[in-house]
């Protein structure tokens, strides 16, 4: 598998530099930066979605049929070395939305929040920190429900749709969308469709020397031949998935075989097994339809060559995947067998793991012996200089692709168990409602005493316009802020800057990577404005869940 579930980006260095004014306690004055410049369009911030194959566990996202916090297939073939490991797919780590491309200040040094001052109308909160000029910006709000009465309600925005999707990167040319998935052909399939052609029409110069120059095209028929196999082999993941109702991003051929970017893991190690199983499966079969039509067919003929060499290559497809190491299919299965002994899926996700690293080194060490042993159908003398090099490249890159995508397995795997601790609730900022042409002294001064840390743009009836930005406050020097009104500062709010208070783990990370910003605007169920959240906040608690032992 390799599952896509995506890593904390570094903010731009201008903003960094503001907020470390603001932590410092200058006021300001010599940033140069005239508050009339801020406008609504700083900070608007735009990221492109999950990142192709293997992204590293640093940040929260998608998976195949069980990489991200969701699922994934395993490779049929030999996968590239950045897809991570899921049962059928392409693995990958959710990205955070740190991941995004932010305006500037986003801020990365906010220190540990303390005992709140004595003017904090609520005590019971965690303590606020100042800005740069002494005014409170608040503290977070606690991880109940706030019925305080200076929380506003959001009209016309009560109850917050779910996040569409953004829609995936394309990954390559789109062929079309069995069962509604779409399949993409990677650009890199170009390579090793070149490569196929190269070798196996070599291979035809010796068994059909008559065909001449012809023998090339007869090779590129086989290469994508094979490579339908292998979608074969994709769509037998994405069926059963489907079954399951467990969602399929896409399905993608490329390098070293196919990937199924299945969305969610399976329920139960049953069906992990059997969503693992039937790719192999479908190979095997796939062999046996070949092996059959090859009976009537005469030796020697260009049928028969291409009939042998499809059973052949559907063979080793089924065989290769059915080792039982992640991220492999057979490291599927074990996990889910695994995980039916000990009732833990994060005990088999180990267990596949360590199997697979194993399985690594024997490629590492095993394919080159073999090759030079003969017991691979070539003899010693073949096995000789250029020959030797190839397939101790071939058994190193192979080699490189199950080390990583077990190594992916075990950080996705713990990416699942800690993903579910991102809470909106929890991570909100407390937010006080001011009109547009309220003075932004006067705002933080009303921020300061309701022990708010963030501000809420509203019109005359309450309804919430936009959100004044953290990083465009810091920029305006002390002596300025009486005569800069907060709706200069503020971004405008967007139907996707709007999530609900109950969020948490993927679902929270998929509403915020739909509609990339640097703040949002928290409401509760009723349509009350709970609070900001601060794409800042959720990407340092990302970081910090990863980082802590499963």
């Amino acid at each position: 598998m390799d599952n896509s579930t995506g890593t904390p980006t570094t903010e731009e260095q201008d903003g960094t530099h503001a907020e470390k004014r603001a932590a410092d306690g200058s006021d300001g004055s010599d940033s140069g930066v005239d508050p009339r410049a801020h406008t609504g369009e700083e900070g608007s911030g735009s990221a492109e979605s999950e990142p192709e194959a293997g992204d590293s566990a640093e940040s929260p996202v998608r998976d195949g049929h069980g990489a991200s916090p969701h699922g994934a297939s395993a490779p049929d073939g030999p996968k590239s070395a950045a897809e991570a490991p899921h049962a059928t797919g392409d693995q990958r780590a959710p990205e955070a939305p740190g991941d995004q491309d932010h305006a500037p200040g986003h801020r990365t040094d906010r220190p540990e929040h303390g005992p709140h001052a004595a003017h904090d109308a609520h005590p019971e909160r965690p303590a606020a920190r100042t800005d740069h000029a002494g005014h409170d910006l608040g503290a977070r709000p606690d991880h109940g429900p706030d019925t305080h009465p200076d929380r506003a309600v959001a009209h016309g925005g009560v109850k917050n749709p779910p996040p569409q999707r953004p829609e995936s990167p394309r990954g390559g040319l789109l062929m079309g969308r069995p069962f509604g998935v779409p399949v993409y052909v990677a650009p890199s399939w170009f390579l090793v469709a070149a490569l196929i052609t190269w070798v196996f029409g070599g291979q035809l110069d010796r068994v059909l020397p008559e065909l001449g120059a012809a023998r090339y095209l007869v090779s590129l028929f086989f290469a994508v031949a094979f490579y339908a196999s292998v979608l074969v082999h994709e769509l037998a993941h994405t069926v059963a998935a489907l079954r399951f109702k467990l969602p399929v991003r896409r399905i993608q051929l490329q390098f070293f075989g196919g990937v199924s970017e299945i969305e969610k893991e399976a329920e139960t190690p049953g069906r992990e097994f059997v969503l693992a199983f039937v790719g192999p499966l479908l190979s095997l079969v796939l062999a046996g339809i070949f092996y059959v039509a090859l009976q009537p067919v005469e030796p020697g003929t260009v049928p028969g060559v291409l009939l042998a060499g499809l059973m052949i290559s559907n063979l080793i497809v089924a065989a290769f995947n059915l080792l039982p190491g992640l991220p492999l299919d057979g490291g599927r299965m074990l996990r889910a067998v695994v995980w039916k002994i000990t009732g833990k899926p994060m005990s088999g996700t180990i267990a596949a793991a360590w199997v697979g690293r194993a399985l690594a080194v024997s490629v590492l060490i095993g394919l080159p012996l073999l090759t030079q042993s003969g017991a691979l159908g070539s003899t010693a003398e073949d096995s000789v200089g250029m020959d030797t090099v190839t397939d101790a490249l071939l058994a190193a890159i192979l080699a490189a692709i199950i080390w990583t995508g077990a190594g992916n397995s075990l950080r996705m795997a713990r990416l699942r168990e800690h993903l579910p601790e991102l809470r909106a609730r929890n991570l909100t900022r407390r937010a006080v409602p001011v009109e547009t042409d309220t003075p932004l002294s006067e705002a933080l001064r009303r921020a300061n005493a309701a022990g708010a840390r963030a501000l809420v743009v509203v019109d005359s009836d309450g309804a919430p316009l936009s959100l004044v930005r953290e990083a465009a406050i810091v920029g305006v020097p002390e002596h300025r802020r009486p005569w800069v009104a907060v709706s200069g500062l503020a971004q405008e709010l967007t139907d996707g800057m709007r999530v609900s208070a109950e969020l948490a783990g993927e679902d929270l990370l998929d509403a915020l990577r739909a509609t990339p910003a640097t703040e949002y605007l928290v409401v509760e169920e009723t349509g009350e404005i709970y609070g900001v959240l601060s794409a800042a906040d959720v990407e340092r608690a990302f970081v910090k869940a990863m980082a802590r032992p499963s």
